[in-house]
């Protein structure tokens, strides 16, 4: 076929997800697929608190039980930096190892994909596969290792995408790499491990999960996004909302709406739990290839710039705005900002969170998401606002600056922003109530 031209819109998505494998208990099969891929030195990711938990324990079991021979790195940090991603990769390196497994929340997977990708490309240098502008973005053309991720929370999905998602210390923003060479081979999705979990965690990664489906399914549309690359490879892992992703995301959505709260408040209630850990695959599934965009892409510097914050139910020794967190806060603004554009989307997932919209006008979409998520939010304790973890007026400039280098997911909002839009979406997320 003829070389589509430069500048166009692309025309053509792409669907890439991990292998993933569903059931209660079914962690205790990895070391059997460990010797079916003939590992031989395997290493073993998770951080300080996981590895004296029920998950790291079960995978332990399974390992010694089919004699694999493993080294287990537990220094990843929560929210994790470049260092500590550098840290990750020097072990990596230095083990020469034939197969990964990964144990934890998104921090963990993101850790491991990323000492993956270094080990088996270990003359590049880090910035080489950093998303631009931050990075140079290259493509991953070395073969990997193979890499199994055992997600102990329902919110990142990671076990899903080849997203590896960090803070870059010196710009105080966060960044990451994106290429669907780094997803991980297998996704074991043992809902026993979501049982371990505090309240708050299960409320911070459920709204993670919330934002991925409300995000990916909102996107500007897979054929609207510009430029059409010149050669598959270049086609970016977020390709903008596209039939296939719509699917999962609307999903994930409706096992939210009538999941989330429940898993929350009960911590003995296994269907909500399990439930909300599938959901947390389906929206990764639909957010790994439509992308996010706006709600995560402010997202970043709200965590990256975090001064004192400490949140309930986290032990950490440094201040962290957890992910799920920094990005839910700024959802009604945003929602409220984007409906112009599709809001017979927005209405639709208004409906699926629990508002009446037999009377709606089509005009109001965004400000009855807004409101709907608004309720949402209060009926769980959240935050009110930025202001209540650490933010006032003075910090917009800055927040605005760390956004404008998340190129990679605001462009897929599906209304373009100025600089000015940006203030603004800080300010109305000052205070939520």
């Amino acid at each position: 076929p003829e070389q589509p031209t430069l500048g166009n819109t692309d025309y053509a998505f792409e669907m890439a997800i991990s292998n993933i494998r569903y059931g209660e208990g079914v962690t205790k099969e990895i070391g059997m697929d460990l010797q079916n891929l003939g590992a031989r030195r395997v290493c073993l990711m998770t951080d300080k608190n996981l590895s004296k938990l029920p998950p790291v324990n079960a995978v332990l079991n399974s390992l010694a039980k089919y004699g694999i021979n493993f080294q287990m790195y537990d220094n990843v940090r929560v929210e994790p930096t470049d260092q500590s991603f550098l840290d990750a990769i020097q072990f990596a390196k230095k083990g020469e190892f034939d197969a990964y497994v990964a144990v934890g929340g998104g921090s963990v997977i993101d850790t491991c994909k990323a000492a993956n990708l270094y080990a088996a490309s270990p003359s590049s240098e880090f910035l080489d596969y950093v998303n631009a502008p931050i990075g140079k973005g290259k493509p991953v053309t070395v073969p990997l290792k193979p890499l199994i991720a055992v997600p102990t929370t329902s919110g990142t999905g990671s076990e899903t995408t080849g997203v590896a998602i960090f803070d870059f210390k010196e710009l105080k923003v966060k960044t990451g790499i994106a290429s669907r060479a780094i997803k991980p081979t297998l996704g074991i999705i043992d809902p026993l491990h979501t049982l371990s979990m505090p309240e708050r965690v299960v409320a911070n990664s459920g709204f993670d999960v919330l934002c991925h489906a409300l995000e990916s399914y909102t996107a500007l549309p897979y054929n609207e996004r510009r430029p059409c690359p010149s050669n598959p490879i270049n086609r970016p892992a977020y390709q903008g909302s596209n039939p296939v992703s719509d699917v999962w995301a609307l999903h994930a959505l409706r096992i939210v709406a009538k999941y989330l709260k429940r898993a929350i408040r009960n911590p003995e209630d296994r269907e909500a739990r399990a439930n909300m850990h599938l959901a947390s695959a389906f929206a990764g599934i639909g957010f790994g290839n439509a992308g996010v965009h706006l709600c995560h892409g402010m997202s970043y510097p709200i965590s990256g710039l975090v001064k004192t914050y400490k949140p309930k139910d986290y032990n950490v020794d440094h201040s962290l705005v957890p992910h799920g967190l920094s990005v839910v806060l700024t959802s009604p603004a945003v929602f409220a900002f984007t409906a112009q554009m599709h809001p017979e989307r927005h209405l639709e997932a208004a409906e699926i969170l629990g508002a009446d919209i037999r009377t709606a006008r089509i005009k109001d979409a965004g400000l009855i998401l807004a409101d709907t998520l608004r309720k949402f939010l209060f009926d769980l304790n959240v935050d009110d606002g930025l202001a209540a973890i650490g933010y006032s007026k003075a910090d917009i400039p800055a927040l605005v600056k760390g956004t404008l280098p998340q190129e990679r997911v605001t462009k897929l909002s599906p209304r373009p922003q100025t600089e000015e839009d940006l203030s603004a979406l800080f300010e109305a997320s000052m205070k939520l109530y």
